[in-house]
Order: C-alpha cells, then sequence, then structure tokens
C-alpha cells in the first residue's frame, strides 16, 4: 500500500513502526489509526490530511480541547521568563498562582479548611498518595471501592478496585438503572445498595469496619458512564462520617466542568475529606494532586511523591485552563449543552433496537450497545442475587429522589431485563464514527459503551456535527449497509457539513501559521 503522504508525513510508515515496536497494550492506537499532525478545539487533522471531530479529548484531559489560546499563551509565558521547568516542589510563583486559583474552585466546606499535595504527574500516583494519606491519619490499612470503579492502574489501585485479589477491599455495589445489580433500578435499587453498604460496613466479619478510607466516583467513566444518584452519594456521605472513615471522590476524569459542575461532588452537595484530581487540571500537560482536610494531618517524611510532581508548564497551563473554565461559566454551558445532546441520544433508543441505554452528566455521555436477544432468566440479577417487587418502601435513599433523572417503578428492572451487552456491535459503530471523521472511545465491563466527552468549548453546531455523524455510524453499523452519510465523489456535501468543513479548514490553517506575539489567537472564540 502507497504510503499516505501530507506535509512530510508518512502516516503509513509510521502506523507500521507503531505496530512493529510497541505493544498491543496501546489500546487507542489500535482502534484509531491515526497519525495527528495539527489540533485545534475540537479538530484533529490527520498525516493523511482527513480531519476528524474529537469526542475522546485525550480521555478528558482536554477540557478546552486542543490547542486553546489560552493554554499556549501561559506556556510560552513561562518559556519566554526563564522559569525553571522543573522545581522539585519548590515553591515558586508558577506554582502559587496555580494553587490560589484551585482553591477558588473547591466546594464549600473544603477549601477553608484545605490542604494540597503535589504528587506524580497521573491520576494513579494521586491515588496512591490519597491511600498513604488516610492510612497515616487512621492507622488502618483496607480501602472501599465499589464495582466497575477504575482508579488507576498500580497494584494498589487495581486493588482498591477489585482487580486484584485483595482480601481488604470489598467491593460495594454502585447503583445504576439499567444493569441494577439488584433488578430494580432507580431509588428503589440506589436503597438496597445503600444497605448493602451499611451492611458490610456494619458487618465485624467483612474487615471493612477497619477501613482507612473509601473511595468514589461520582460518575463512572471507565465502566460505562454511570451518574451516581445524589441522595445515595449523601448517604455514603453520612454512613463514613458517622464510622470515621475518610471518603475520598476520585474526580480525576469528571473535575473541571465536565459533568455540568466545577466538580461533581457539587451536584449532591457533599463535602468529601479528601479530593483525587488529575487529567483536566493540567490543562493537556500532566499534572495531580490531592486536596485533602487538613485535619486529616500530614504525610510521614518518607512518604514518596515523586520527582516530577509540580511540572511547572503542566501547572500554568492548569491556571489558564481552571481561570477560563470559571472565568466563562463553562461548566453552565456544559449542562446546558450536555441536557440537548443527552436528549437527542435517547432519541436513537427508538430508533434502533440494539441502543440499549443512553445516559450521563453534562458533556460526559454514554450509549450502551445491546443484542437484540434477551439473555436467559430474565427478570432474575446474579450478580448480587434477585430482588423481587416489594422488597423495598418507595421512597429515596434516606432524603428524598434519587439525583436528577430519578427512574420511576416499572422504567427500569422490567420483568424483561436488560439485553445481552454487544461489544462487536459497539466496535462496529467507533470504526464507522472512524469514516466518518469523528473519534469516540469505548467503555463499559464488556467494552459494549459508546462514550463522548467533548471538549467544554464545543459549539452547538459541532454538538450537531457529532450527534448526526454518530447517529449515521449507529444506523450502519446496526443494518450493515453503506452508511447514507458517505458519498461519491463527484457529489457536493450538505451544505451544514461544508460550512463546518470549511471553519475546520480555517482554523486548522491559522493555527499552522506562525504565533506573533502581537496578534495573538482570539480566546474568546466560541469554537476554540
Amino acid at each position: 500500500m502507497a504510503e499516505a503522504l501530507h506535509g512530510g508525513y508518512a502516516s503509513e510508515g509510521i502506523l507500521r513502526r507503531q505496530t512493529a515496536r510497541e505493544p498491543a497494550a496501546r489500546t487507542y492506537a489500535r482502534a484509531l489509526p491515526i497519525v495527528p499532525v495539527r489540533a485545534r478545539g475540537l479538530t484533529i487533522e490527520g498525516a493523511d490530511g482527513r480531519r476528524y471531530l474529537d469526542c475522546c479529548s485525550g480521555a478528558g484531559t482536554l477540557a478546552l480541547g486542543h490547542n486553546h489560546p489560552v493554554v499556549l499563551e501561559a506556556i510560552r509565558k513561562v518559556l519566554d521568563s526563564g522559569a525553571p521547568l522543573h522545581a522539585l516542589g519548590l515553591a515558586t510563583p508558577v506554582e502559587d498562582a496555580f494553587r490560589t486559583e484551585l482553591f477558588r474552585t473547591l466546594p464549600p466546606g473544603l477549601a477553608d479548611h484545605a490542604r494540597v499535595q503535589f504528587c506524580g504527574p497521573a491520576g494513579t500516583d494521586a491515588v496512591e498518595a490519597a491511600y498513604r494519606l488516610v492510612r497515616v491519619a487512621t492507622g488502618r490499612t483496607g480501602m472501599l471501592a465499589f464495582t466497575g470503579a477504575r482508579h488507576g492502574m498500580t497494584d494498589a489501585a487495581l486493588a482498591a478496585a477489585g482487580d486484584l485479589a485483595d482480601v481488604r477491599a470489598p467491593r460495594l455495589p454502585y447503583p445504576q438503572d439499567y444493569r441494577c445489580p439488584f433488578g430494580v433500578g432507580g431509588a428503589r435499587g440506589a436503597e438496597l445498595a445503600a444497605r448493602w453498604t451499611e451492611s458490610v460496613l456494619d458487618d465485624p466479619a467483612s474487615g471493612a469496619n477497619g477501613a482507612a478510607g473509601m473511595i468514589v466516583e461520582p460518575v463512572q467513566s471507565e465502566d460505562g458512564v454511570i451518574p451516581a444518584p445524589d441522595a445515595w452519594l449523601r448517604r455514603l456521605r453520612r454512613l463514613t462520617a458517622e464510622r470515621s472513615i475518610p471518603l475520598i471522590a476520585d474526580e480525576t476524569r469528571t473535575g473541571v466542568g465536565r459533568t455540568g459542575a466545577f466538580w461533581a461532588v457539587e451536584h449532591s452537595g457533599i463535602t468529601p475529606d479528601v479530593m483525587v484530581l488529575s487529567k483536566a487540571i493540567g490543562g493537556s500537560l500532566p499534572l495531580a494532586v490531592v486536596v485533602y482536610r487538613d485535619d486529616l494531618g500530614a504525610h510521614e517524611l518518607s512518604a514518596s511523591t515523586g520527582a516530577f510532581r509540580a511540572n511547572q508548564l503542566a501547572m500554568a497551563a492548569g491556571t489558564a485552563t481552571l481561570a477560563h473554565v470559571r472565568e466563562n461559566h463553562l461548566a453552565e454551558r456544559a449542562s446546558l449543552l450536555g441536557a440537548r445532546m443527552l436528549a437527542h441520544l435517547r432519541s436513537l433508543q427508538g430508533r434502533f433496537a440494539c441502543v440499549g441505554d443512553v445516559r450521563g452528566r453534562g458533556l460526559m455521555l454514554g450509549v450502551e450497545l445491546a443484542e437484540l436477544a434477551e439473555p436467559e432468566g430474565a427478570g432474575v440479577v446474579g450478580a448480587w442475587g434477585g430482588v423481587g417487587d416489594g422488597a423495598v418502601e418507595d421512597g429515596g435513599v434516606g432524603d428524598g429522589a434519587v439525583g436528577d433523572g430519578a427512574v420511576e417503578d416499572g422504567e427500569v428492572g422490567s420483568a424483561a431485563g436488560p439485553r445481552l451487552a454487544a461489544p462487536e456491535l459497539a466496535a462496529a459503530v467507533q470504526r464507522e464514527c472512524l469514516r466518518r471523521g469523528l473519534i469516540v472511545e469505548l467503555g463499559g465491563p464488556r467494552g459494549n459503551v459508546v462514550r463522548l466527552l467533548p471538549p467544554l468549548t464545543i459549539t452547538d453546531e459541532q454538538a450537531e456535527a457529532v450527534l448526526d455523524r454518530l447517529s449515521d455510524a449507529v444506523e450502519a453499523a446496526a443494518h450493515g449497509r453503506t452508511p447514507r452519510g458517505e458519498r461519491r465523489s463527484e457529489q457536493r456535501p450538505q451544505p451544514k457539513r461544508r460550512r463546518l468543513a470549511q471553519r475546520l479548514d480555517r482554523d486548522l490553517v491559522q493555527h499552522s501559521q506562525p504565533h506573533h506575539r502581537d496578534h495573538p489567537d482570539r480566546a474568546d472564540r466560541p469554537d476554540q
């Protein structure tokens, strides 16, 4: 096959060398055989000249999209200033600015009594640091986590999530509607999950009553975009507080406006004891921190936090990102636009039988693909045991309705139950999306959930293009026919898509020109 040349790059050769020299664990590269050479906002251009709308956003790292002007300017200022790029945790003006901006955004109740620890650059480093913190503070060792949790790739993080055998880390049920572990969903399913957790915490034989901490994601991302019910989180907060178990909120993926609030815990109004922050807080560069209640005390002096715990460029980019999201109310924008996108995606359930569920919060959206055949033994839930009607009294999880979009009896957990997962169909949808110039990623325990994580700066026009391409991809994958979105070379594109393509071309060309400090790119452009 002839190598595709664009801008001096040979994409086929680069892909072949990557395949030959890297392990099969390169999951993103295997599913997305793209050689990106330019990027701006929502858009990536490959070495083959094709343009893509990126709804992966660096696994949620790019809150402002690729190469946002305010981020680039912040990085240039540090480079031009002669400041040290590696300070090993020493106090610097760059660090002080980041810490000040971070504290401006923290949830009420935490900012006035918080300390921040800079640790290694990855989210898993922050998780490890949080574990050490609560273990030292409590004198206990066990960690409590939830089914479907993903808190990093170190042994300790995997053990807490249940991916490695560890009797000190019992896995607790995480409530959801479509695949409720108790088969009822809604407020009743959340109530059962809360009662199960309470019984584990109070059972001496479980080992949980001596736990050093409990870690929870306000929205489980890797397990298929599953928002936690607000009232259930409030119940967890009470249960842990009553038993002096520090509550750790993992905001690695949900923070910095992603879910429609600056921090996802704000939806439920809880104040965790510890927050784990990474991804978007670095403004596209590696950065991770732990924010914790000051009365938890300090680490032992020998506790390692990593040589790259205070990357100056990442903190400058992070400061710019945090300030831009806060000042431009991008969290509120994510809430409004995300609700409209969610409504559109839910319309796919009526059009395509393979769409089993659609869910999300803010600009964190998931479409679950399911087989058409019903599972054997429908109506009996196996993971945690079947629960018949009337197992829980009507009502919430102890303090009212269960979060936004609570599901009433009969809407979930019906006699039919959820259909079998369809990972091959989800992979086909991902491929069809890529053919149409749309980058999405997959999640869920079976890889059958198409996840959308667009940048918070996505415009209404771009959101419409994303939904249009995804709908076409689902239709093509579901029916196995030539996608209606494709056209012969002599055909003209639809006017809406032609205008979008022209705008993307203009933005990428502008971005490829040399940057002049006297004429910077406008930071207030809505499509950036």
